[in-house]
Formats: C-alpha cells, structure tokens, sequence
C-alpha cells in the first residue's frame, strides 16, 4: 500500500473523528439551549428533555474516545496530528462535563419546581450568563472545527463576562436570602444553578486552549492572557 494511500486513509480518519466531535457538540448545545428554556421558564418538560439526552450524550463519548484508541493503534501519529487527536479526546470529555452541568441544571430546576419555590426566586437573572455561557460553547465549537487561533484567544477573554455574572448574580442572591430567610433552601439551589452555567463557560474556555495547543504546539491552560497574547503574535510572524 502507498503512502499517499496511507496519508489518505488517515485524512479521512481525522476527519471523521473531527465530525463526531461536532455532532457531540451540536447535541449538548441542544441540552443547553433546553435547560436555559427550562430554567427561564421553570418548565419541568424541558427539563425531562434534558435528562432524556444525557445517555445519548454519555454514549457518543465512549464511541468516540474508543474510536480515538483506534486511530492511534493503527496510524501511530506524531507532531500536529497527534496533537490534534490528543485535543479532540479532551474535547469530547469537556462536552460530556458541559452535558452533565445541564443535566444538573434540568435536576435543580425540577427540585424548585416541586418545592413551589419557582415563582418568588430571580432566577430570571440567570438567563444572561446562561445565553452568555450557551454562546462561548457555540463560538468554541466553530473555532475547534477551523483551528481558529484568533477565534479562541476572544473566547479566552470572554469567559471573563461570565465570571463577572455570576459574582454578580451571587451578591444579588446574598442580598435575597438576608431580605426574607424562608427562600434560603430553594437560594442555594440557584447558587448551584449559578455554579453549574459558569463551568460551562470554563469548558468553552478549556476548549479554546486546545485550538492553540493543536496549532502552535504549546500548552496555554496556565498561562497568563498577556503570555497568550505573545505567544500568538510570535507564531503569526
């Protein structure tokens, strides 16, 4: 067999895996899209939707990492490709962590609606770092599928806003509990639901260091956003 026949074999390889990657990705973001409705609208059907996904989502990650295993046992990859299926395992375990911070966000949401808690707590105020969180997730799947350099250093900053919401939305919720005690039990299920949308902008985040891992080569999770920054105008020259 050639090695241009080789090298073919292993494209289309990469880019099958690079496929599943987003169709794992496009499934989560509609388990997103459903637990932000079901959040907003305290909407316990949306939030049985959301749970229903979960196997599927939990079962294309296996299918992908043994997928992976495969491709790695027969090609034997070095330098980018390795690097590029080494960030796609990561970022199918990311998407997996992104499907089950919505799976825990349709729980909460069902919880508070049992409780008869939903229609005095501002879990409105949820909504922006949700869409915000729901969005960075989008951007850093388009980013992924075109090894955008340029597209994840936004992303990296961006994740900032998200932070920046939730602290907010913490003080806000504080200030709530101290007002009126009897909320502080259905409280603290928003201060998870609060936890659990900003996880989901760190792993669009997490995603985003992969792009640049894959592309120059060098491992930005620890560094800092000047040190990311330097980093890619060095490899743009």
């Amino acid at each position: 067999m050639s090695d241009k026949h080789l090298s073919t074999q292993f494209d289309s390889d990469l880019r099958g895996a690079s496929a599943r990657v987003m169709e794992l990705g496009g499934l989560v973001e509609s388990q997103i899209r459903q637990a932000v409705y079901a959040l907003s609208q305290f909407n316990a059907e949306a939030a049985s939707k959301v749970l229903e996904t979960e196997q599927r989502v939990n079962a294309m990650e296996l299918d992908i990492d043994r997928e992976l295993s495969s491709i790695i046992a027969r090609r034997q990859p070095t330098a980018r490709d390795l690097r590029l299926l080494i960030a796609i395992s990561k970022t199918t375990a990311n998407l997996e962590r992104v499907g089950d911070e919505a799976a825990k966000i349709a729980r909460m949401v069902r919880s508070i609606i049992d409780s008869g808690a939903s229609r005095s707590l501002p879990a409105s105020e949820l909504r922006l770092a949700a869409d915000l969180a729901s969005e960075l997730l989008r951007r850093a799947l388009d980013a992924f599928a075109r090894l955008d350099t340029e597209a994840a250093l936004a992303i990296l900053k961006a994740d900032d806003q998200i932070d920046q919401e939730f602290d907010g939305f913490v003080r806000k919720l504080i200030t709530y509990m101290m007002e009126d005690p009897r909320t502080i039990s259905a409280s603290l299920d928003l201060l998870f639901l609060a936890k659990a949308i900003e996880r989901i902008g760190d792993h669009a985040k997490n995603i985003a260091e992969f792009i640049i891992y894959v592309v120059m080569g060098a491992d930005v999770r620890h560094a800092s956003m000047a040190e990311v920054e330097s980093a890619l105008r060095q490899e743009g020259r």
